[in-house]
């Protein structure tokens, strides 16, 4: 007998085609297996290839399946809060549409919410051995500099890869960040939460869409969206110069009163450089911080849907919706 427990899979899918029927297979097939009523919920990121088709497909196929189309691509967090404000599960599974996410964890995310944890999530145990290298390295750096700069804790490695319970839910859709990065939003809320490791699979087709420099922009974006601590950095190191110079005043002094004092144009060069470098650095910590409080001044949406079926019936809606 089937339980009366709704869950919701969320999957955002930036360029995904050949990945979605296979997603979708799994989930249905693991789903036929155990006793819960699902939706699956995929959102396209604004795809330039025919993943919006192959969902819209798998939709007409399956009447559990559902879609979202965002007006352009907005970016993984973002397409993941628009699924999330529109799931209706009494909990909800974000899971990569790459499958690099193996589907049969969802029981074991299951049994754990069913023990009563609130929050049930993933992480890599060991390096991902199916991305290149430039992506373990940043991926190592950023954890190691968030962990440092943020007051929460990630495990290396941690994946949008999660089941969130309903209430929970409910606290992440009243967020209302212009910039959100649901790693750490979701270690922030609190409750009840349990990780466990996993092993990446291989992608099951396609490339990652992430180059070098989305994930530095990405990963430079979240650590300062995240935390305040850069700016207490740099007004540290700012301190910090400021002393040194302060004690090197003494030895100027002296050296004047001794008269062994030999003007250097490279040492002052050097010095000018160096320090004008730093300030350079400062302020473009402190300008970045500046840039995020005038964008979310601004009070813009996070995303725009441009389609669904999902609101009403399943008739595909013309007609957009702003969150």
């Amino acid at each position: 007998m089937r339980t009366s427990k709704l869950i919701s899979v969320v999957v955002p899918a930036h360029n995904e085609e050949g990945n979605i029927s296979e997603l979708t297979n799994h989930i249905i097939e693991l789903f036929s297996s155990i006793d819960y009523d699902y939706e699956l919920i995929f959102v396209d990121d604004g795809s330039e290839d025919n993943t919006l088709n192959e969902i819209k497909l798998n939709a007409r196929l399956h009447s559990n399946v559902y879609f979202v189309e965002l007006s352009r691509n907005f970016g993984k967090d973002y397409a993941l809060k628009a699924g999330l404000a529109l799931a209706k599960g009494n909990a909800v599974i974000t899971i990569d549409a790459d499958m690099q996410h193996p589907p049969q964890l969802i029981k074991k995310m299951l049994n754990y919410w069913e023990d009563g944890f609130d929050v049930v999530y993933t992480y890599r145990e060991t390096a991902n051995r199916h991305a290149r290298f430039y992506q373990r390295i940043t991926s190592k750096l950023f954890y190691k500099v968030i962990n440092t700069l943020s007051d929460i804790k990630l495990e290396n490695g941690i994946a949008d890869y999660r089941l969130i319970d309903a209430k929970v839910v409910k606290q992440l859709r009243e967020l209302d960040e212009s910039e959100i990065f649901f790693r750490g939003i979701v270690k922030w809320v609190g409750f009840k939460q349990i990780g466990f490791p996993y092993t990446p699979s291989k992608r099951h087709t396609g490339n990652a869409s992430y180059s070098f420099f989305k994930l530095l922009k990405f990963a430079i974006g979240n650590i300062m969206a995240f935390s305040a601590r850069p700016l207490y950095v740099a007004a540290g190191i700012g301190l910090g110069f400021a002393a040194l110079a302060i004690l090197y005043f003494p030895y100027i002094l002296i050296s004047y009163l001794a008269g062994y004092a030999v003007p250097g144009w490279a040492s002052i060069i050097a010095s000018i450089e160096f320090l004008g470098g730093m300030q350079l650095f400062l302020l473009s910590v402190i300008g970045i911080y500046v840039g995020k409080i005038f964008v979310q001044s601004k009070n813009r949406p996070s995303y725009i849907i441009r389609s669904t079926n999902l609101i009403g019936s399943h008739e595909e809606l013309n007609y957009p919706i702003n969150k």
